[in-house]
């Protein structure tokens, strides 16, 4: 079976080495971002009175194509975070997931709360370089990276004051977690084959360390899987497709905060 992540992260690492030939990372250290601190995800999935939803754009993705061409990134994410988002998610790939950094540098000014960059990260460069681009988190994928380089990047990261979300998708990638990545997700679409098992998180659930903070990925379109997340200890969803595939995503968002916070579940689990 074809594999998705594997093509994508190839076709990732020729357009970084490109970017590299013509911005050293010494030129995005210089960036005014490059020392602006950065805001805690991590505080802000621990708040308990807030929704623990990491909202996210992304106009296309490799198994869906284009989700949402016309959404404007900033009225979107100004609207997940007028209505309650714990971050904001923006995939910045742009062969499959039509991003680019400008949806987080052209931005962050105006934006107040976490902002994750959604990225293929396998070098210290790219790191630098959401540093500067003003992201607060970086997403590290164990699917595609060795335990040793999740480490080496997860420090690196953490060293240059950056958060990091590790991604995992099965047992056999728990080694991956470390002392620098604090934030654990758990990816219900399996990224080689895109296919969705929205037990999957459930399911690895018991296998994190009850010290790290638990965030299930993907696949998630109701209340009910957020109770039922809560219940297994987790304290982030990161939910992105249900609400960019609407015409106006920032309502969408607003109508599924609305539905959570007048449930008579919520702040429970």
């Amino acid at each position: 079976m074809k594999n998705i992540l594997a093509e994508v992260v190839e076709k990732r690492k020729a357009t970084v080495q490109q970017l590299k030939n013509v911005m050293p990372m010494e030129a995005w250290k210089k960036m005014p971002l490059y020392n602006r601190k950065c805001l805690s995800l991590q505080k802000s999935l621990l708040n308990e009175t807030g929704t623990g939803i990491i909202a996210e754009f992304k106009r296309a993705s490799p198994s869906k194509g284009i989700i949402n061409a016309a959404a404007d990134v900033y009225e979107v994410v100004s609207g997940y975070e007028l209505h309650g988002a714990a971050a904001a998610s923006i995939l910045t790939e742009p062969l499959y997931f039509k991003g680019n950094n400008d949806d987080i540098i052209g931005i962050r000014d105006g934006i107040n709360i976490p902002i994750l960059r959604k990225d293929f990260v396998f070098d210290e460069y790219q790191i630098a370089e959401s540093k500067a681009l003003g992201a607060d988190v970086i997403l590290l994928i164990a699917s595609s990276l060795s335990a040793k380089e999740v480490k080496r990047l997860a420090t690196f990261a953490n060293n240059i004051g950056l958060e990091v979300l590790l991604e995992l998708h099965d047992e056999e990638e728990l080694d991956h977690i470390c002392d620098a990545t604090t934030i654990i997700g758990i990816n219900n679409r399996n990224l080689k084959t895109f296919e969705v098992d929205i037990d999957r998180s459930l399911r690895m659930a018991e296998k994190i360390p009850a010290e790290k903070i638990k965030v299930a990925e993907s696949g998630i379109n109701s209340v009910e899987n957020i109770f039922l997340f809560k219940q297994h200890g987790f304290k982030g969803f990161l939910i992105g497709e249900n609400f960019m595939k609407a015409p106006d995503p920032t309502i969408a968002f607003a109508a599924f905060v609305h539905q959570l916070k007048n449930s008579s579940s919520f702040g429970g689990g």
